[in-house]
């Protein structure tokens, strides 16, 4: 794979952390960066500033060490408002904008946003040119292949946005109708690819090295999004990266790294959100890098009762070393 330049950035390498509300936090953007990842995305954010003083979007702001070039993917349904928060977050540091027209979700879609917003295309093209005019930094676009089956409208969508003067576009390889169902579809993303000249970004499913080199072969993406994979798994990065640049296989990373990342994401998770909140988010991803192991479900149970830091690293602790000491000493 060629290097990947979105703007003025020429990335290390062509896989990017896909931005997923709730999980990429400012400490899982700069774990996935240190596991190889060529550029993390924020979660995203709401173009509505007035909401921008609730502790959960603040969090979700820019952050000092966050990783560079940083890249914050915001998300709304009017052009003038998108515009604002584009601004407003390149003052705060922002160095590349996103906008999102690809989240399913009904909470978002339900407010003519995210993938919502494939559905006119006339409210498409005045959003990416109010955004592309307000700010002086790159702007990216990430959407769905159409509404629904019968409405795949990627291709006429990624050719205004090309127009309007987005620098790269991701495709998940789903409608908003699939949410994340089914399998993706990598021919509409190779379709979109075809018809425009700025880079493409090939999304949904992308969950090993091979998948990775099968979907780039399928699509002539540019380069790849990876979310759910990453999830308990940062690693995946370094593996594709190692893989598409070789051909052959990183060992998979034994208990005893796998136990050294875990207890670095926990430390930093306690120390972005506080004692409390960070006790409660860490479970998600406690359970997520544990998941394939032996006695990982009766652990979780017992390891969602616990409410201090050091419980919960202590805990970590011990299922790891009973683990290793049975001979387990590999991760997945």
């Amino acid at each position: 794979m060629s290097a990947l330049r979105i703007g003025p950035y020429t990335l290390p390498n062509s896989l990017i952390l896909a931005p997923m509300a709730g999980v990429t936090d400012q400490p899982f953007r700069q774990l996935c960066k240190r596991m190889g990842a060529g550029l993390v995305v924020s979660e995203m954010v709401t173009s509505d500033m007035r909401l921008w003083h609730t502790r959960k979007s603040s969090l979700r702001m820019m952050h000092n060490g966050d990783p560079e070039p940083r890249s914050v993917q915001i998300a709304g349904g009017d052009p003038q408002m998108l515009a604002e928060a584009a601004r407003k977050n390149v003052e705060l540091g922002a160095q590349i904008i996103d906008i999102n027209m690809g989240c399913p979700a009904k909470k978002v879609c339900n407010k003519a946003a995210g993938s919502a917003l494939l559905k006119d295309e006339a409210l498409v093209r005045e959003i990416v040119q109010a955004v592309v005019a307000a700010v002086d930094v790159p702007v990216t676009l990430k959407i769905r292949t159409g509404w629904d089956r019968e409405n795949k409208n990627g291709v006429s969508v990624a050719r205004i946005a090309e127009d309007a003067g987005i620098v790269a576009l991701a495709v998940h390889g789903r409608t908003r109708a699939d949410l994340y169902m089914g399998d993706a579809e990598y021919d509409t993303i190779a379709a979109i690819k075809q018809a425009v000249s700025i880079p493409v970004l090939a999304n949904g499913d992308i969950d090993s090295p091979e998948k990775a080199k099968a979907v780039l072969s399928a699509t002539g993406a540019d380069g790849l999004l990876i979310g759910r994979a990453a999830q308990g798994r940062p690693w995946i990065f370094r593996e594709i990266e190692h893989y598409l640049r070789t051909g052959e296989h990183l060992p998979a990373p034994s208990l005893c790294e796998v136990e050294r990342i875990l207890l670095e994401h926990l430390a930093a998770l306690h120390a972005f959100y506080g004692d409390v909140m960070g006790v409660r988010i860490a479970r998600k991803h406690v359970s997520w890098y544990l998941a394939t192991l032996p006695g990982a479900k009766e652990f979780r149970a017992q390891f969602n009762r616990l409410d201090s830091t050091d419980a919960q690293c202590a805990n970590v602790r011990e299922f790891l070393s009973e683990r290793y000491n049975n001979g387990e000493g590999v991760a997945a």
